[in-house]
C-alpha cells in the first residue's frame, strides 16, 4: 500500500508489538496514526513467547484477550532440572488465583500477537505500510519532517510526534542520537522450532535444564507434540553448524533420546544488554527493544515493551485531544525508565549466575537452589510475590508526579494498578469486577461509602460539566457482597474513600473524602487535565 499522507498527528516507526500497541491505544482514543515497518510483512517467527497477565489484562481491556488464550497455551508452571537431579517444580496453575482474571503463564509467540493487534488495527481501518524504512528526521518550527523510503520511493511527511519502535537496531535512537549504553554477552544461543517424537516429560511445564556451561529451555507451543527449544552454543561453535549437531548436545543435558519430526525454524544469535540514555527527545519518543533490551530470562521483554506503548499512548493522545497540558508527557520516561532499569539489572544478574562455571555458583545451581525453591514453594507469601513479579502485575509508580495519596491506607496507595477484585454492581443487579469498570477510556472515578442522592448528583453534574467523556463514574455502596472491596482499600462502610484510576489501570488519585474540589484539583493541577 502506498503512503500517501502528507501531515500525521503520530508517525510509528516499527510493526512489532510495542508500535502496533502503541497504534491500537491511539485509535482507542480516536487518533488515526501512520505506521511504517521496514520488513516486507508481519514477523513469521520471532524469539518472545511468553504473554504475563498484566498483558492479557490490557488485552482485556480492548477486548481481545479471549483471542489470545484460546490460541495460545497455558502454562501449568516451571521444572527446574539441576544436573540431572529431580526437578524442583514452581506449580503456577493457581498460583495468581484473585490476584488477576489471568492467574497463569500464557505461551503465545511473538507473531501471534502481532498477528492479533494487526487485526485490532485492521478492525479500526488503521494499514501499516510495510516495505517503508525512515531515512531521516529533522525539525521545523515545532515540527518533526520525517523522510522515509517506500520501495526504493522517497517521501516526506510532516508529523507532530514520532514514535520510535523499530526495534535494537533503532534509526529513531540513531537520528537522536541517543545512547544506547550496555553490551553483549559473550556465548551464544540457538532457538529451534520443532515437532518433537518422544520428549518424555509432556508438553504441561517449561522445562529449564542447568549442567555445567550448558543451558537448555524447552517450552511447550499449542500445537500437538510441538515444542521451542533455547541453549546456549559450545563456545567453539562454528556458524554453519546444524540441528542434527546440536540434539545429541540437548539429550545429554536433558536424559532423553530427543527425535525430531519436523523442524519449522532454526536460528542462532546473541543477546544483549542495554538502555537508551532517555527515552524521549523533543517531539520523538523511544519505546519497546528501541528503549531497552535484555535477556529473554523471565519472559519479561514483549510484555514490558507492550507496556511502553500503553503507558504513553494515553498522555500522547491527551495531549493531541487537547485534552491534557503537554507536561503530562514528561511522565513516561519517569515511570517507565525505572522500570527498565531494574529489569535490565534483574535479567543480567540472573543470566550469568545461570551460565556462571565458577565453583561456588555451580554449588549453588546444583545443590541449593532446588531445595530452596522447593521449600520456598511451600510458602503462600513467597508464592504470591513471585507471581506477582513474573506477571509484572506489581508493576508500581507510586513516586510519578501524576499521583496524589491523601489517604491512610498503605497496602494500596496511588501509583500501584488497580487490583482485581470481583464485586457486585448494585446499580446493573450484576457480578463484575473493578477492572471491568475501568475499561473503557479515560480516567475513572470510584467512590467507596455511603452518600446521599444529592451529593451523587453533584458529583455526576461536575462530571458532565467540566470532564464530559474524560471521566467514568461508579460509585460502590456498602453491601454484604462488597466487603473485600472495602477490606482492600483499608475502609468500612462507615467510612468514604475516593478513588480515580488512570487509563492505564493505575491508580492516579486515593483520597478518605470525597470532595469534588479535592478531586478537581487533581486532575487539573496535578494529572494536567484542561
Amino acid at each position: 500500500m502506498q503512503l500517501t499522507d502528507k501531515h500525521s498527528k503520530v508517525l510509528i516507526v516499527g510493526a512489532g508489538p510495542s508500535g502496533l500497541m502503541m497504534a491500537a491505544q491511539l485509535l482507542r482514543y480516536g487518533i488515526q496514526p501512520v505506521i511504517i515497518d521496514h520488513k516486507q510483512g508481519p514477523t513469521i517467527h520471532s524469539q518472545a513467547l511468553a504473554v504475563q497477565a498484566r498483558t492479557l489484562e490490557i488485552y482485556r481491556q480492548m477486548g481481545i484477550a479471549e483471542r489470545a488464550v484460546s490460541e495460545g497455551k497455558r502454562s501449568k508452571g516451571l521444572q527446574y532440572y539441576a544436573y540431572g537431579k529431580t526437578p524442583a517444580t514452581l506449580e503456577l496453575t493457581d498460583t495468581g488465583q484473585g490476584q488477576t482474571p489471568f492467574p497463569f503463564v500464557l505461551l503465545f509467540e511473538q507473531n501471534k500477537n502481532e498477528r492479533l493487534l494487526l487485526d485490532y488495527l485492521t478492525s479500526h481501518a488503521c494499514p501499516v505500510y510495510w516495505a517503508t524504512s525512515l531515512e531521516s528526521l529533522h525539525y521545523e518550527n515545532n515540527t518533526v519532517i520525517a523522510r522515509l523510503n517506500q520501495q526504493g520511493g522517497i517521501r516526506t511527511i510532516n508529523c507532530d510526534w514520532v514514535i520510535g519502535a523499530d526495534g535494537a537496531h533503532s534509526t529513531v535512537r540513531k537520528q537522536l542520537q541517543i545512547p544506547f549504553s550496555g553490551d553483549t554477552y559473550a556465548q551464544q544461543f540457538y532457538l529451534i522450532d520443532a515437532v518433537l517424537d518422544n520428549y518424555p516429560q509432556g508438553d504441561d511445564y517449561v522445562q529449564i535444564y542447568l549442567d555445567i556451561e550448558r543451558f537448555v529451555g524447552i517450552f511447550p507451543l499449542r500445537d500437538k507434540h510441538s515444542y521451542r527449544i533455547i541453549g546456549n552454543l559450545p563456545d567453539n561453535t562454528t556458524e554453519n553448524i546444524s540441528v542434527d549437531e546440536l540434539i545429541p548436545r540437548i539429550g545429554a543435558i536433558t536424559r532423553s533420546n530427543l527425535k525430531i519430526v519436523k523442524e519449522n525454524w532454526f536460528t542462532t544469535y546473541r543477546l544483549h544488554h542495554r538502555m537508551a540514555d532517555r527515552f524521549r527527545a523533543n517531539r520523538c519518543f523511544l519505546i519497546g527493544d528501541a528503549a531497552h533490551i535484555h535477556s529473554p530470562i523471565g519472559g519479561q521483554g514483549m510484555n514490558t515493551g507492550l507496556q511502553d506503548g500503553y503507558n504513553l499512548a494515553w498522555k500522547l493522545a491527551g495531549v493531541i485531544n487537547g485534552n491534557m497540558h503537554e507536561n503530562i508527557l514528561n511522565s513516561y520516561a519517569e515511570e517507565r525508565m525505572p522500570v527498565a532499569r531494574t529489569l535490565l539489572s534483574t535479567t543480567d544478574r540472573a543470566f550469568h549466575i545461570g551460565l556462571s562455571d565458577n565453583w561456588i555458583i555451580e554449588k549453588f545451581k546444583k545443590h541449593i537452589l532446588p531445595a530452596g525453591l522447593h521449600f520456598l514453594w511451600g510458602k503462600q507469601n513467597f508464592k504470591n510475590a513471585f507471581f506477582r513479579r513474573l506477571s509484572q502485575t506489581n508493576i508500581s509508580y507510586r513516586d510519578s508526579r501524576i499521583n496524589l495519596h491523601l489517604a491512610k491506607s498503605e497496602k494500596i496507595r496511588a501509583g500501584d494498578r488497580i487490583p482485581f477484585i470481583e464485586i457486585y454492581d448494585e446499580k446493573k443487579k450484576e457480578d463484575t469486577d473493578l477492572h471491568v469498570w475501568c475499561s473503557k477510556p479515560g480516567f475513572t472515578l470510584i467512590i467507596l461509602g455511603r452518600f446521599d442522592d444529592m451529593l451523587l448528583f453533584n458529583i455526576a453534574k461536575w462530571i458532565t460539566t467540566r470532564y464530559a467523556g474524560m471521566l467514568n463514574f461508579f460509585y460502590l455502596p456498602p453491601s454484604g457482597k462488597n466487603l473485600a472491596v472495602f477490606d482492600a482499600f483499608e475502609t468500612d462502610p462507615h467510612r468514604e474513600k475516593a478513588i480515580i484510576v488512570r487509563p492505564d489501570m493505575h491508580i492516579g488519585y486515593m483520597n478518605d473524602l470525597v470532595s469534588i474540589s479535592m478531586l478537581d484539583n487533581y486532575l487539573k493541577n496535578v494529572a494536567g487535565l484542561l
